[in-house]
């Protein structure tokens, strides 16, 4: 099964769990961001990605340019623990995360939530690669992925129990759309896949595509491999 059959089967058994009145404000506000338009905005190929540095689960500080130090970079924008669609799709991600590494890459992670939230995700998937904390979204913003959530389905958030204020330090209502990056050494971005329904997300086994294609291709080659990003 790919993982966007996972999600979608999970998506349809979950909509009978959830109210009609809950369902009718988290359509509309996705149907909102999708018109915005915003992840076709969002950065994509051929773009050069920002820099960042940003804490680790684990306490310790992980910077863009020392992971292309080793090679090209998947880079991961997720929502957070809460969100069952992030869970599922980070687990994938470490299903082929050999796989990754065996193509010379390394894989990252990162969310707008707080580090314990982080090491609470990372410890209970057993995710081998890192989490990072992008407290206050401005990596996201650089990407053009952060948007904030409407009042009314912050509100939904809030009677689900997610603690949004909480889990992301003081901001919960800013949240990155869902998005992987293949970002090669030179620090361009090779493969981009952004969608704003945030049940659908990168297939890992494209991903694995776009590294294969990149390491064939090498660096010098226009940056035309694989894209989907979509509204």
């Amino acid at each position: 099964m790919t993982l966007n059959a996972e999600l979608r089967a999970f998506f349809e058994a979950r909509q009978k769990q959830i109210p009609a009145r809950v369902r009718e404000i988290m359509k509309r506000a996705g149907d909102e961001l999708a018109e915005s338009g915003q992840a076709v905005r969002a950065l994509g190929v051929g773009a050069r990605a920002p820099r960042f540095r940003l804490p680790s689960a684990t306490g310790r500080t992980v910077a863009l340019d020392d992971l292309l130090a080793h090679g090209p970079v998947v880079l991961v924008f997720y929502r957070g623990t809460w969100c069952p669609y992030c869970n599922i799709a980070l687990r994938a991600m470490q299903r082929h995360h050999d796989e990754i590494i065996a193509l010379g890459a390394r894989l990252v992670a990162v969310s707008p939530q707080i580090p314990d939230e982080s090491l609470s995700l990372k410890e209970k998937h057993e995710l081998d690669f890192e989490v990072l904390s992008d407290v206050g979204s401005d990596t996201a913003k650089q990407y053009g992925l952060a948007f904030d959530l409407s009042h009314e389905l912050a509100a939904v958030y809030d009677t689900l129990g997610f603690d949004l204020q909480r889990v992301n330090g003081g901001h919960p209502r800013t949240l990155p759309i869902p998005a992987t990056y293949v970002i090669d050494r030179q620090g361009t971005i090779r493969w981009a896949f952004a969608d704003a329904d945030y049940t659908r997300r990168a297939e890992p086994e494209d991903v694995l595509r776009a590294l294969a294609d990149l390491r064939r291709t090498g660096t010098e080659d226009t940056a035309d491999a694989f894209s989907c990003i979509d509204n």
